[in-house]
């Protein structure tokens, strides 16, 4: 049973509802609960070896993502999210990854660069293998080193949320050799414009990437995996 006591509760991402938050939130948004499950307090309590209170709090802030609703005297109930919210969120990705890549052109370090350079290159060494796998863990570091680089911790979260948000449609759809080699070549672009300093460029390629991203999401299952009718 996993034990998700914590003594340091200055940072609520540290904190024990933190914790339980966290916890559940992956979980819901990987599709381990399905839309219109009921979370039970008692029995999530019990797996994660914690009292009902730090559960109940979750429950609130799952509430307020809109990820949940509590319906008074009945229970807690998974919303998810929507294939809609899934389109709003790359569509405010394309604005904040644009303006991270253009950040990042003044903040990236020798160190971030050299990764991402080595990350492109792995990249496109399990692409020619059909490593699957391999490459869609490369694309999320991808991700993580450019939201690092721009060195700005409140865009990184942000960035970082909404990145985690779409987690299962993204395996989904990264799970295609073509899809897969289209995304590191673009990845190589940006990573091309920023180490020139080039930033009005970095931002449009970013932009960019994030609506070709989308686009490919909804001809490979999007709607489909959300069970709506595309065009909804």
């Amino acid at each position: 049973m996993a034990n998700y006591d914590v003594k340091n509760e200055v940072s609520d991402k540290y904190s024990l509802r933190g914790r339980v938050f966290q916890k559940l939130r992956e979980d819901i948004l990987s599709g381990k609960y399905k839309d219109h499950e009921e979370l039970k307090e008692v029995a999530i309590g019990e797996e994660l070896g914690v009292s009902r209170t730090p559960v109940r709090e979750a429950f609130r802030q799952l509430e307020l993502e809109g990820l949940i609703q509590i319906v008074p005297n009945r229970g807690a109930y998974v919303t998810g999210i929507t294939a809609k919210d899934v389109k709003d969120i790359y569509m405010i990705r394309s604005l904040l990854e644009g303006l991270c890549a253009k950040l990042a052109t003044e903040k990236i370090t020798g160190e971030q660069l050299e990764e991402m350079e080595e990350n492109i290159y792995l990249a496109d060494f399990h692409a020619s293998k059909g490593h699957l796998d391999q490459m869609a863990e490369l694309d999320n570091r991808f991700h993580d080193i450019l939201y690092e680089a721009c060195d700005s911790k409140m865009l990184e979260h942000t960035l970082k949320d909404y990145h985690q948000y779409v987690l299962r449609v993204r395996q989904k759809t990264l799970a295609t050799n073509t899809r897969g080699r289209a995304s590191n070549d673009e990845h190589r672009q940006i990573m091309e414009a920023i180490k020139a300093k080039d930033a009005d460029k970095a931002q449009q390629l970013a932009n960019k990437h994030m609506l070709n991203a989308y686009e490919n999401m909804v001809q490979n299952g999007l709607y489909e995996i959300y069970g709506e009718e595309a065009g909804q």
